[in-house]
């Protein structure tokens, strides 16, 4: 038996997928859930087989909260998003019903989902690479079991962490399973520069420039902290600056 949650905020298109479930016997619905926060706690509780995902609900994204997993299950996404971007993801997700869907296109999704070759954490991949709707406006994150959201005006400076990477504001730093690239790409570059390989800085948080030894330089932040400026960062720190 495949277990399945559903993640909405419109009651009709829970409905219509909760209806159209109904005609597999080998899925059981397990829970429907209205919004990204209810679907985490739901995830953690049932460890389901397969969700179906909204993108754009209130509160967090259906991006967001992926990202908030440890281990996400499979994901159909049934969204009503632009159909450009969609194609940006296609590769990585089982399938994206756009609504409005047919009930003979659900069950393409389905025999999809049964018969299609698992790929190695298909979901993590799409998250490394995905820039997501609300990304340049700020950062949802999970400090132990709290789930927070960061403006991206509040962020320090961004740094390098094996395999992930740290986000620092003022009242401490929160990891996030991205890339250095991926946050230099997303983020306004005229307010976050990488000024090194391992750091991406808020230049609202620089308070002054000092020499180091052999031509190298350190920026000194609000907090007291010091990032180091590769030559080439430095170039890039200026040029924003225009000094």
């Amino acid at each position: 038996m495949t277990t399945v949650l559903i993640i909405d905020d419109e009651p009709l298109a829970r409905s219509v997928v909760a209806e159209y479930l109904q005609h597999h016997a080998d899925f059981a619905l397990l829970q429907e859930c209205s919004d990204g926060f209810e679907g985490v706690k739901a995830i953690h509780q049932h460890q389901p087989d397969l969700i179906f995902l909204d993108i754009q609900m209130p509160k967090i994204n259906g991006f967001e909260m992926l990202e908030l997993l440890d281990r996400p299950p499979a994901v159909i996404f049934t969204t009503a998003y632009d159909e450009f971007a969609i194609k940006a993801f296609e590769a990585h997700a089982v399938d994206y019903l756009l609504k409005p869907f047919s009930r003979e296109r659900f069950d393409r999704a389905i025999q999809k989902f049964k018969t299609e070759t698992r790929k190695t954490d298909p979901v993590p991949a799409l998250l490394q690479t995905a820039a997501q709707p609300d990304e340049r406006h700020r950062l949802v994150v999970k400090k132990g079991n709290n789930i927070v959201i960061v403006p991206v005006q509040q962020i320090v400076y961004i740094e390098a962490f094996d395999d992930y990477v740290k986000v620092h504001t003022k009242e401490g730093f929160y990891l996030k399973k991205k890339t250095m690239n991926h946050y230099e790409r997303v983020l306004d570059s005229k307010q976050f520069v990488r000024v090194h390989r391992s750091y991406l800085m808020n230049i609202q948080e620089l308070t002054r420039i000092e020499p180091l030894e052999k031509d190298t330089h350190v920026a000194l932040l609000r907090s007291g902290g010091r990032i180091p400026l590769s030559t080439s960062g430095y170039a890039r720190l200026k040029e924003v600056l225009g000094i």
